[in-house]
């Protein structure tokens, strides 16, 4: 709005203003796309991760209750299942004040339960069935432990994110360039600005989906731990 004051009346003319305009709208209607598409793919990112979240702990609670119906001779895969679960709810939802999440499933030392698994003796015909079934399943739980794992190290593109906000700045120049200078129009356009930036925001938040503010919720890793050793 400044920029349109100090500028010389004759830069202002119907064609100057028609020429403008329309670059503003290409320049826009590509951020607005952009913008789209970004977080379009960190929801399917968010999603993704906390599907494969809700897939673990349903497949933790279903190991625990084979080796409950294994026998007695599976108490110490049980105890180091437990053991396993509560150090990953530590390290990846750590306390107030902590250190930001651990999401390395190689330091909750998870291999320990695949490792008594396999040293389990098989004795008669259902712990014969239960045990292969058991060490897939436990292999199964950490593939997906890994991908999870892997899939933190997905972000944002930083050289499309400066353009993103380099395109927006321009058209919000434009914006300003053409609005007349009074409290209505510098309150919405400061309300349009806001909704971009909020968007930007909430897009690399759920890049991060273990910690800030759109983050994955524990309760279903709670609820799976409450239901071991039963």
């Amino acid at each position: 709005m400044w920029l349109r004051r100090a500028l010389p009346g004759h830069h202002m003319s119907d064609e100057s203003t028609k020429l403008l305009q329309l670059g503003l709208g290409i320049i826009g209607t590509m951020a607005g796309l952009v913008l789209g598409l970004l977080v379009g793919s960190a929801t399917a990112n968010y999603n993704a991760q906390r599907g494969e979240l809700l897939d673990i702990t349903s497949k933790i609670v279903l190991l625990d209750r084979m080796l409950a119906h294994y026998g007695p001779e599976a108490k110490a895969p049980r105890d180091a299942l437990l053991v396993a679960v509560q150090q990953t709810l530590n390290k990846m939802w750590p306390q107030a004040g902590a250190s930001g999440p651990q999401l390395d499933p190689a330091a909750v030392r998870g291999e320990i339960v695949l490792d008594d698994l396999e040293d389990l003796s098989a004795t008669n015909d259902r712990q014969k069935i239960l045990k292969p079934q058991a060490i897939g399943l436990a292999l199964n739980i950490a593939q997906t432990r890994w991908l999870m794992f892997e899939q933190t190290g997905s972000s944002i593109s930083t050289p499309l994110l400066v353009l993103l906000i380099f395109w927006f700045t321009i058209t919000f120049v434009g914006f300003g360039i053409f609005s007349p200078p009074n409290a209505t129009v510098t309150v919405a356009l400061g309300l349009a600005a806001l909704a971009v930036s909020g968007a930007i925001f909430v897009t690399l938040e759920m890049y991060t989906p273990f910690q800030g503010l759109v983050q994955i919720p524990s309760t279903p890793l709670r609820q799976a731990l409450a239901h071991l050793g039963r």
